[in-house]
Formats: structure tokens, C-alpha cells, sequence
């Protein structure tokens, strides 16, 4: 039986640690450990595989937003890690109530650690403790992945597949799609009749009332099909059973049921070449083969559209949010995956194709995504030929926004993930039309006097006149944008009115010195 967080809590290593369980005191009752990490990176759920004890300092948390430490909570949890366990101390006095909560509502255990040990001695011993178990596991998986791979070979459908995982994890499986709709299920009571052939759900459903859902564990396993997310597999381990063994061998399963997921349902042309339209998109291909590939991934050709750039540490997942939004906005689209990018195109209303591109950008920023989710909408495209323009465009944006913090976003705050193109025309066209010298010069000869006032004095009057302009010149909304008083924000004014040799609006160069506060950003 694996070790289970209880006995790690007491190992002497851990002991010393003077460790206290704040959050999901029920799930660490039978939380199992798979293994034990140790990180300071706050974005590490994509890279475990569930069922971790995650032992951190607490230094990166400490310096992190509210919003950045709930994220922490959430993403670990959804990743199913066992429980993570935080170290407290002078950068981090207390767990904050934010966590505790998050990981309460989430069911994680979430422990305190309050006094300080060697994280590389904690891991080395238990871990150590976990390795024979581990070859245990793999071999058993081992053999219900060649049992499910016989199964396969002699014709068996889902429903028998799935019912040699069962019988070897003990757990009831579920295999569904990515919207959520049931492919196939197994207990570990149809395991024994897996020649049956009318095995279905139906046989979940007893052992469903007859166990409260809180006693076992829900395990989650991706099955992808060409590197693509096409199903989820779902493992129910009751609470006395070996949720190691179980999430090993559904690891292990994952290609035999890729495999079985092809026979019953193959890509068609469509799929395939959505997939090859967005690799055409993204390299530049001439407009006849977009125009070709387009019409084979059922996408006019001449129908204007946006394309979509997306950076995230859990793309799969955000796949499927957003190929529901397009497929729910009724406009036809393509999505693809591929160098940590989630690229997509979608076609928009030809009546009124400015209302909905704004419409599908609503429909973006009120998605659910990670902490370090960054997706840019390109401008609009007249037609696929144009496809690769918004696409670079979008990246761009992408590499803008991150370059300067996130200082410009427009009316939607520095916090929004989801960044229109638009709101970086003018940084777009400086950076693919001016030189580095020649932007520095031009905004040397408008901000010139400005720029020395504030190295000079320490002050930040280019700011507060950029920050005038991108308002539309009202002083009322910079001020509070400033958090300034109004009679602060005109003596502001003032001062850079004199230094710029009048009131901007009087003079004609209201343009040129918005242009240069914008292209400051850049240098």
C-alpha cells in the first residue's frame, strides 16, 4: 500500500518541520503520496503528474499578488496534487486567508510548516520510501496495459478496454469526451463479466448511491490523439484502495485508449486540414494553398476573419474553452497547437465584421484561464490570403505587451490576460516601420525638455502626459487614473505645457507628442 500523507507528516524529516494541516483536513485523512517535490516556481502545476506532496518556501509566494496565490491553490488542485505544504517564516509570517480558503473550497490539503528543514533531505528519505512501490505499480500497469492492448487486437470495444483497468485499479473508469458526454465506462465489478457485451454505465450507477463521493479520490488522465486533446479519462479510487496504482496504470493506458479512440472515430478531412491550414497560416504559405487548405477545413476563403495567438503552461485545457466559444459564436474556425502556442483563426460576421470581433473578444476575457494565460487578438483580415498578417500581428502584441509590462491595455486594466492588437497600433507600425535610432530621435526632438525635467528632478511629467493623451485629454479621468487630486493635475499640465512650448492642443502637435509618449514606451 502506497505511504499515505499522515505517515509523511510523522516522518522524522518532516516532523521537525512542527508541521499543522490549515485546509482539507478530510482529504489529507486519505490523500496517498505518488512522490515529493520541492519548488519555488509559482506556475509548476503543468509540470506534475498528481499525486505530489509540493514542499515550497514560500519566498515567490510571499511576493505574489491575492489573485497569483489563489491561482496557485486552483491550478494545483485541478492538477491533483496530493497536498503542497508551505514554509513560514520572516518572507512569509502567516498563510494567507485567501489560500486557506481556496484550498478548503478546492478539497487540497494545505499544510503550514513552521519551522525550517532541508527540503533535500525530506524528499530523499520519503522518496526513497516511495521507489519500490513505484516499480510495484509499474509493473502491474505494465500488465493491464498489454491485457487492455490483447483486447484491443481481438476486437474489444471501450467498454471491455476499460474493464481491465478496472480490475486492476480497483477504481471506476470513465472514459469522456472533451465536451464531457460518456464514451464508455467500467467498474471493477464488470471487469468480472467483461464478455458482456452490454456492459455500459448503468453498472456505475449502484456503486454511485452506495458510496458518498467525498470516500475516494477523482482522478484525472488526458488522452490526447496526434497531440491533441480528444478525451479525458476519469478514475473513482475508493478511499481504500491504492490511488497510485491506479493513476499509473491509467497512465499507461492512455495510448492503448488513443488507439481504440482512432478506430472509432477518425479524424475526417476536416480536422486534418484545419490542423494544416493553421501550420500554412503560421509559416507564411503563398494565398492559393491558405485559399485550398481553407476550403477543405470548411472556412470561405474570402470571409473576412481574425486570427489568435495564445501562450499558456496548460494550452490542452484552454483548447476546449475556446473551440466551444467559437463553435458557440456560429462562425467557422480553426484551432492548433504547437511550440507552447495555441493558434486559432475564426471567421467573423461579413455584415458586421467590427461588432464581432468585439463581441469575440467579451467572449474571451470572461473565460476562465491560468494566472500565466497571454492571448492577443489579431486585427482583421480581409480574407485567408490575409491569415498570416493577423497572426504576426497578434504575436507581436504578445511581445510588446510583455515588454512593457503591461503598461498600455487600454479600458480593460493592466490585469486583463486578453489583449487586443489594436490597442498597439501605434507600437505595431513603430516597430516594423521606424528604427530603433530613428524612434529614440523622433521622440527626443517632441519630449526632449520633458524627458530632461524628469532625470533631472525625478519626476514623471511624461508619464502624466501620456496618460493625458491616451484619456482623450480629459483631466478629470487622468487624474484619477493618477490617483492625483484635479488641482495636482492641472499644476502638472502646466508645468508641461510650458515646457513644450504651449498647450498641445493649441498648436497643432497634439499628434506628434502622443505618437512620441507612446514610442517612449518602447525605448
Amino acid at each position: 500500500m502506497s505511504i499515505r500523507l499522515e505517515d509523511a507528516l510523522k516522518h522524522p524529516t518532516l516532523a521537525a518541520a512542527d508541521p499543522i494541516i490549515r485546509a482539507g483536513a478530510k482529504a489529507a485523512a486519505r490523500a496517498q503520496l505518488r512522490w515529493i517535490h520541492s519548488s519555488e516556481i509559482i506556475d509548476i502545476a503543468p509540470l506534475l503528474a498528481g499525486g505530489e506532496l509540493l514542499l515550497t518556501g514560500g519566498e515567490a509566494l510571499a511576493l505574489a499578488s491575492e489573485e497569483r496565490q489563489v491561482n496557485y491553490i486552483h491550478q494545483l488542485a485541478e492538477r491533483g496534487v496530493a497536498a503542497v505544504a508551505i514554509e513560514t517564516g520572516d518572507a512569509l509570517p502567516t498563510l494567507p486567508s485567501s489560500m486557506v480558503s481556496a484550498a478548503e473550497a478546492a478539497g487540497l490539503p494545505l499544510i503550514e510548516l513552521r519551522a525550517v528543514v532541508p527540503f533535500v533531505g525530506v524528499t530523499q528519505a520519503i522518496n526513497s520510501m516511495l521507489v519500490s512501490d513505484s516499480v510495484s505499480h509499474l509493473r502491474r500497469a505494465e500488465e493491464a496495459s498489454h491485457a487492455m492492448a490483447v483486447e484491443l487486437a481481438h476486437g474489444g470495444g471501450l467498454d471491455r478496454i476499460l474493464a481491465v483497468l478496472a480490475g486492476i485499479s480497483h477504481a471506476e473508469v470513465t472514459l469522456t469526451s472533451v465536451s464531457g458526454a460518456t464514451l464508455a465506462s467500467a467498474s471493477p465489478a464488470s471487469a468480472n463479466a467483461a464478455d458482456a457485451d452490454d456492459a455500459d454505465a448503468s453498472s456505475l450507477e449502484p456503486q454511485e448511491q452506495g458510496r458518498p463521493q467525498e470516500q475516494g479520490r477523482l482522478i484525472h488522465i488526458d488522452v490526447p490523439i496526434r497531440g491533441i486533446l480528444a478525451a479525458q479519462l476519469l478514475l473513482r479510487v475508493p478511499a481504500d484502495e491504492d490511488q497510485n496504482l491506479a493513476r499509473t496504470a491509467g497512465n499507461r493506458s492512455v495510448d492503448i485508449l488513443a488507439l481504440a479512440l482512432l478506430q472509432r472515430m477518425s479524424p475526417g478531412l476536416k480536422e486534418v486540414a484545419a490542423a494544416a491550414l493553421l501550420r500554412a497560416v503560421d509559416s507564411g504559405s503563398q494565398a492559393w494553398r491558405l485559399q485550398q487548405l481553407a476550403s477543405a477545413a470548411g472556412i470561405p476563403s474570402t470571409a473576412p476573419l481574425v486570427a489568435i495567438v495564445i501562450r499558456s503552461g496548460m494550452l490542452q485545457h484552454l483548447r476546449g474553452s475556446v473551440e466551444h466559444l467559437l463553435a458557440r459564436a456560429g462562425q467557422p474556425s480553426a484551432t492548433y497547437v504547437d511550440n507552447a502556442e495555441l493558434l486559432a483563426v475564426a471567421v467573423v460576421a461579413g455584415d458586421a465584421p467590427g461588432e464581432s470581433r468585439h463581441a469575440l473578444l467579451a467572449g474571451l476575457r470572461a473565460l476562465s484561464a491560468p494566472s500565466d494565460t497571454r492571448l492577443a487578438v489579431g486585427p482583421l483580415a480581409a480574407e485567408i490570403s490575409e491569415a498570416p498578417w493577423s497572426l504576426s500581428e497578434a504575436r507581436l502584441t504578445l511581445d510588446l505587451a510583455h515588454a512593457l509590462g503591461h503598461s498600455h491595455t487600454g479600458t480593460h486594466g493592466p490585469r486583463s490576460p486578453v489583449i487586443d492588437c489594436e490597442e498597439f497600433a501605434i507600437e505595431r507600425l513603430a516597430m516594423g516601420s521606424l528604427g530603433a535610432d530613428q524612434r529614440r530621435n523622433f521622440v527626443r526632438q517632441q519630449l526632449g525638455a520633458l524627458l530632461d525635467h524628469d532625470a533631472q528632478r525625478n519626476s514623471r511629467l511624461v508619464g502624466t502626459l501620456a496618460t493625458w493623451l491616451d484619456s482623450g485629454c480629459n483631466t478629470a479621468q487622468a487624474a484619477r487614473e493618477l490617483h492625483v487630486e484635479r488641482q495636482s493635475m492641472h499644476q502638472r499640465l502646466q508645468r508641461i505645457f510650458e515646457l513644450c512650448d504651449g498647450d498641445p492642443r493649441r498648436t497643432g502637435r497634439l499628434a506628434a507628442l502622443h505618437l512620441a509618449t507612446r514610442l517612449v514606451r518602447l525605448d
